[in-house]
């Protein structure tokens, strides 16, 4: 007679149902493996005490908690629960876990929204980021020169030669701001001519005075605009006449050229002025040409060829910038 295999007597109290992937969904639900939590009922599906307005069943003295995590009441499995109700619970508590992974990505999608906003906002775009309002620059920003090049060696002598004919006497007047400064004059005194060409190159630096960020190169912007204003409307008290200003479009940032007539104790000068701005450099050129004099014989000259000479030292003091 075949052996025939044991089974044991079936307990009277199953243990703890455990996860089934082939039951349940693909996750494990929060409460996988964890200890049966026993609510209190009168009968088969009647909620606790309090909820829907049910008489209240008899509780358990050892029930931790009325409601199960998954959103319905707490049953034991193994209790005699219809198919259908055992269904209908089953389906209430896959509908409570997919509720919380959808509130567990939207959360997410919503967090990672803020951080991707808050990056755009304080980067400000894909571009570099815009200076803080109200802070000042102090130190010198890319392309701002801290020094210029000596201003005699900046010109040509063939452009000397072009525009200032006869015998030229050069000299350097000594800069009062080191480096950053750079001065030449260029004179001609030989009857009828006489000619003053003077050349002056200053490198600004940052200044919490300056306008705008107090960089280098609006204290630069300052100047220009300040020394441009003298020559067009000097003040009431200064003897120097108000000068014709005519911009240079193309030149350096920022360029204009202006022309004034001088009179003195019977003598006429005429006086070219061009003044070029290149970052955080100011070039300011200037030529008397000495119309008439009550001593001497000078004169006449060309207000025309003494814009054209100017223009063409502050070119080259430009270009020699770069």
């Amino acid at each position: 007679m075949p052996e025939q295999e044991y089974l044991p007597p079936r307990r009277p109290v199953a243990p703890a149902r455990s996860y089934r992937p082939d039951r349940d969904e693909e996750d494990p639900p929060p409460w996988a493996d964890l200890p049966p939590v026993h609510g209190g009922r009168g009968h088969a599906g009647r909620p606790p005490a309090g909820v829907g307005g049910s008489a209240p069943g008899p509780l358990r003295d050892d029930s931790p908690s009325q409601w199960a995590q998954g959103g319905g009441p707490a049953v034991d499995e193994n209790e005699d629960v219809p198919g259908r109700e055992r269904g209908r619970r089953r389906a209430m508590r896959a509908a409570a876990r997919k509720r919380r992974r959808w509130l567990i990505l939207a959360g997410g999608l919503a967090i990672a929204a803020g951080a991707a906003i808050a990056v755009v906002l304080l980067s400000g775009g894909p571009g570099p980021a815009a200076v803080t309002p109200g802070t000042l620059i102090t130190t010198f920003q890319p392309g701002e020169l801290r020094q210029v090049p000596n201003a005699c060696g900046a010109v040509p002598t063939a452009t000397v030669r072009q525009y200032l004919p006869g015998k030229v006497s050069q000299s350097s007047p000594l800069a009062v701001n080191g480096a950053a400064e750079s001065a030449c004059n260029w004179t001609v005194d030989s009857p009828p001519v006489y000619r003053l060409m003077e050349l002056n190159m200053l490198a600004y630096a940052p200044n919490g005075l300056a306008s705008g960020d107090g960089s280098a190169t609006f204290a630069a912007i300052d100047a220009y605009d300040s020394t441009l204003q003298g020559i067009a409307n000097p003040p009431k008290d200064s003897p120097d006449p108000r000068a014709t200003v005519t911009p240079l479009p193309g030149f350096g940032d920022q360029a204009s050229s202006a022309m004034q007539v001088f009179h003195a104790g019977g003598a006429i000068t005429d006086v070219a002025t061009v003044l070029v701005r290149y970052h955080n450099v100011v070039v300011t050129v200037t030529l008397d040409g000495l119309e008439h004099s009550n001593r001497g014989s000078y004169g006449p000259v060309s207000q025309s060829a003494l814009s054209a000479a100017a223009l063409a030292f502050a070119r080259a003091a430009e270009a020699s910038l770069h």
